[in-house]
């Protein structure tokens, strides 16, 4: 059996808006439900379910850091770990220099198309920044 190799997707966006209001937005499943995904539904063993096109990804919070950062682990169809499992990184950085503040997103999954990778990144965070107002 071949391993499918991970792509590991990296990108810093700028954006004006304090990290206070942006952390809900990265943490919560209302939050994530208005940009990222169609909705997200938290159980009560706290795995995450992100819909796409009808479709469930289950996750967990791995990570998560008030107003700083947040780690999702995908999880398998049965709600279960896998090796080298996929992720999502999402960190709220800022500059010393120019007290610009950039969400930083790590993108680790199967998708191998780069540019595709990098559409969708571009398409939800300006969906992210229209709500707000960043």
């Amino acid at each position: 059996m071949t391993r499918a190799t991970k792509t590991k997707f990296v990108r810093e966006y700028p954006i004006n808006a304090s990290a206070k209001l942006l952390y809900p937005y990265l943490s919560s499943a209302s939050g994530l439900a208005q940009w990222f995904c169609d909705d997200v539904i938290v159980d009560e063993d706290k795995v995450y379910n992100f819909k796409w096109d009808g479709r469930s990804h289950y996750a967990e919070m791995t990570g998560h850091r008030t107003n700083k950062s947040v780690r999702f682990l995908f999880l398998g169809d049965k709600k279960e770990h896998m090796v080298d499992g996929s992720y999502i990184d999402f960190s709220i950085e800022s500059s010393e220099l120019t007290q610009e503040q950039f969400l930083k997103i790590v993108d680790y999954s199967d998708e191998e198309d780069v540019e595709e990778l990098e559409e969708l990144w571009d398409n939800l965070f300006q969906n992210l920044k229209e709500i707000v107002g960043g």
